[in-house]
């Protein structure tokens, strides 16, 4: 099956060579798309370098913008799986054939690399981030029916199924917590693996103190929207 990865990267010059060249090494069969969202160093230029399909957005949209023109791509190019991986280094693609394992089995039709499914994993966050993770965690699952341990993950893959819903629905704001509801609202097949996140090596995280809190009070907001929402069930989906 034709499997694309999805990069979106803003200002990560000194990363996104390194993110490349480790997806290959993973999987050297991998399509692989960068989604530059209107940097203002050199990211689409070292991506070209690295043997990437560069999509370059006229002006900055966020994260959530830049990830849904990657699977429009996919969607529109047959791709039947994807892969989504930040441009800054975090996630691990080594891990790639972990998040793949249940949609070649037939029993996921979205991925998550959670860092929480193991109660012994590495990963520390400060006690303010890691409250906000388990508070979106079982609103998501409370509202999704279906328990979720990682709903601010980026690190995710998904089947032709999952491309068709995030091409057509993906929130443009801090996005991933409520896509994962939107997703298991459209009865998508949701599975969790468990992965190692990186700490940050270059550039900066776009998530202030300010924002963070603007964040908490966002999420809250969309995930209360998105439960009231209907979304249709797409075709094919078996949930």
């Amino acid at each position: 099956m034709r499997t694309l990865a999805v990069v979106p990267a803003y200002n990560e010059v000194d990363a996104i060579g390194r993110v490349l060249d480790e997806i290959r090494r993973a999987d050297p069969e991998l399509d692989v798309v960068v989604v530059d969202d209107a940097s203002i160093d050199d990211t689409a230029a070292v991506a070209r370098e690295h043997g990437a399909i560069v999509l370059g957005l006229p002006f900055n949209v966020g994260i959530g913008g830049a990830v849904q023109t990657g699977f429009r791509y996919a969607l529109a190019e047959g791709y039947e799986r994807a892969v989504r991986l930040d441009g800054d280094g975090q996630h691990d693609a080594s891990e790639l054939p972990k998040l793949f394992a249940p949609l070649l089995r037939g029993e996921a039709d979205l991925v998550i690399g959670s860092r929480f499914v193991d109660g012994n994993g590495s990963y520390r966050p400060p006690l303010a981030r890691r409250l906000g993770i388990r508070i979106f965690a079982r609103l998501v699952s409370f509202l999704g029916g279906q328990r979720v341990t990682d709903t601010t993950s980026g690190f995710l893959a998904l089947d032709r199924l999952g491309i068709e819903l995030f091409a057509r629905e993906y929130p443009h704001d801090y996005p991933e917590v409520e896509a994962t509801l939107i997703a298991l609202r459209s009865g998508l097949r949701l599975s969790q693996v468990q992965v190692h996140m990186r700490e940050r090596e270059t550039g900066a995280s776009s998530i202030t103190f300010v924002r963070s809190l603007y964040y908490i009070v966002k999420v809250m907001l969309a995930l209360l929207v998105a439960s009231l929402r209907r979304y249709p069930r797409l075709e094919g989906a078996r949930r």
